[in-house]
């Protein structure tokens, strides 16, 4: 677990982007053992119940699931799903961005294009 909670968006939002961060790259495969919401806290120096609600969010979405007594697993499907909203979050926060402005400046489709492919 390393990175730092000071990007300006609640903590407990921090937590679960860290969680599924680790589920995209692969250091939580799915059925895995998720670190505990006391572990964040300590590690983090931040409340449990702060903790527990980015997990819990993970939960609500599918991406996490209980084991009685044993605690948080990656759900089957959950690397699936994350590629999915980020994905998603990818084409509205910049293809969208990127085709308004390229029209704004009357750059075309090919034009276009051609510079994502200089980006390579």
């Amino acid at each position: 677990m390393s990175f730092i909670l000071d990007d300006g968006r609640p903590i407990f939002m921090q937590i679960a982007d860290k969680i599924e961060d680790d589920i995209i790259e692969g250091r939580l495969p799915e059925e895995s053992v998720v670190p505990s919401k006391n572990q964040f806290a300590s590690f983090y120096q931040i409340n449990p119940a702060t903790a527990a609600k980015g997990v819990n969010m993970l939960v609500e979405q599918g991406i996490l699931y209980k084991k009685r007594g044993l605690g948080m697993y990656v759900a089957p499907g959950a690397h699936a799903i994350l590629m999915e909203k980020r994905k998603e979050k990818f084409y509205e926060q910049y293809v969208v961005t990127m085709v308004k402005e390229a029209e704004k400046l009357g750059i075309t489709v090919d034009q276009l294009t051609e510079m994502i492919r200089r980006g390579d």
